[in-house]
């Protein structure tokens, strides 16, 4: 005879993501496009996967030497150093000083909780966290658990159609001191080098701390070493912070959950006592992290040959992606679609924001069953030679069917939050003083 649960009182959790995914799923419309997932898809409409991925999983499984006993709590100390040193640089000051370390996590979200958790018990300052809103909704839950009170904060101008990197000043300006800064993905940062050594000098006198997110290293420009030029440059200046580092996106490993916890410290003894500290959390989180992803990532960064063919393909990716805005754009232009669409191809990355007003997002999902968030950002990547011309043709209707909607109030401006090559030195880096930005720039760079 059954026995009352003790779980009875138990609710049902709300249901925060994947209810676009479940309305597109249940869709038996043949036009139905998703434009909202979170990985890097193929023109087959599959996770893209590096080649250089599976031919070094072949060899790792032909090994004879390959073990299989349990990782250490910090991780895997070859991958480890590789994952950083592409992060901040082989000869990076740091790794010169040996203060910069890092601890092997499960994820990108793995590297945020064992950061916020040594920052619930050691930052000394307000438990406040500033965040970008696509990452209240997963990351903002981890610092609220800690105990911390996070505000928003946003680049995107939706009337403007442009980057609006004041809101990054104002952010630091009126932040208490000591504050948590979290900056997504601050690779697609563009500022002029003055607007940084001021940004710099704020921070350092408001002992403001940062947190950086790297999600998709190299989905950028294409260049893993261009795309954390911002993050290098805050090194250069003597910065401690934080970097959540997760290689799914840039290896293909969304099933492996491998990231990185990099620590930039002031000195090798302060290195020290925090990594023994991120040790003993991450011994009775996880006790050892996934060790199959984090190989294959280290046999292909340290193998001159594989790295090489890993950045082809990844730069292939980048360059299609560049190319899709192109398009976007052109055909909307032939279209003859009303307002101005030049922010398509003035953004950088895998996702983009469309700029078009909430009833038009809606417009798309409910009368052409394209799918996509409430803030019109969509995955590039999603868009094929299949379904170009119908989402182009959609959004063209969608326009013309709700209004105009908000349209750029001036001309966007050239300091939109990558550091422009010409105006800052990162000691190290090739290709100083050559700009970065577009499809045209990205070609003229290949000459």
């Amino acid at each position: 005879m059954p026995t009352l649960s003790v779980f009875l009182d138990v609710p049902l959790a709300p249901k925060t993501v994947g209810k676009l995914l479940d309305d597109f799923q249940k869709d038996d419309n043949p036009n139905k496009v998703y434009l909202a997932y979170e990985v890097c898809m193929t023109v087959n409409e599959v996770p893209w996967l590096p080649p250089v991925v599976p031919k070094t999983l072949m060899k790792l499984a032909h090994d004879p030497s390959h073990s299989y006993e349990y990782l250490p709590e910090h991780g895997l100390e070859a991958f480890i150093r590789v994952a950083t040193e592409l992060l901040v640089g082989q000869h990076s000051p740091a790794i010169v000083e040996n203060r910069v370390g890092g601890v092997h996590t499960i994820g990108g979200s793995g590297a945020i909780r064992l950061g916020a958790m040594f920052l619930k018990d050691w930052h000394r300052g307000p438990r406040v966290v500033y965040l970008q809103p696509s990452q209240k909704e997963q990351h903002g839950l981890i610092f609220q658990e800690m105990g911390f009170i996070i505000r928003e904060y946003a680049f995107w101008d939706p009337y403007r159609l442009a980057s609006d990197t004041g809101k990054l000043f104002d952010v630091v300006e009126h932040a208490p001191e000591r504050s948590i800064v979290v900056l997504y993905n601050p690779g697609s940062f563009i500022l002029p080098r003055k607007k940084w050594t001021k940004l710099a000098k704020v921070m350092k006198r408001k002992q403001i701390f940062l947190f950086f997110d790297v999600l998709d290293q190299g989905f950028i420009s294409g260049d893993p070493d261009r795309d954390n030029k911002i993050l290098r440059y805050f090194v250069t200046q003597g910065f401690e912070f934080f970097c959540s580092q997760c290689f799914s996106s840039s290896f293909g490993l969304y099933d492996e959950c491998i990231g990185n916890l990099i620590v930039v410290a002031l000195s090798n003894k302060a290195l020290l006592h925090i990594r023994s500290q991120l040790d003993s959390y991450a011994r009775y989180m996880w006790c050892s992290p996934p060790a199959l992803g984090s190989r294959v990532i280290t046999t292909i960064l340290s193998n001159p040959a594989l790295r090489r063919e890993w950045k082809k393909s990844l730069r292939g990716v980048v360059e299609n992606i560049m190319l899709t805005r192109e398009k976007v754009k052109e055909k909307l232009r032939l279209l003859g679609t009303p307002g101005s669409w030049e922010h398509i191809t003035e953004q950088d990355g895998m996702h983009s924001f469309l700029g078009i007003s909430v009833d038009q997002v809606d417009y798309l999902v409910t009368k052409k069953h394209i799918y996509i968030p409430k803030t019109g950002q969509f995955n590039l990547t999603c868009i094929n030679n299949q379904n170009i011309d119908y989402i182009a043709q959609s959004i063209n209707e969608a326009i013309l069917a709700i209004g105009l909607g908000p349209q750029p109030r001036e001309p966007p401006t050239t300091d939109s939050v990558v550091l422009e090559d010409s105006e800052l030195h990162i000691p190290g880096l090739k290709g100083e003083g050559t700009k970065f930005s577009g499809l045209a720039a990205l070609l003229r760079s290949k000459k």
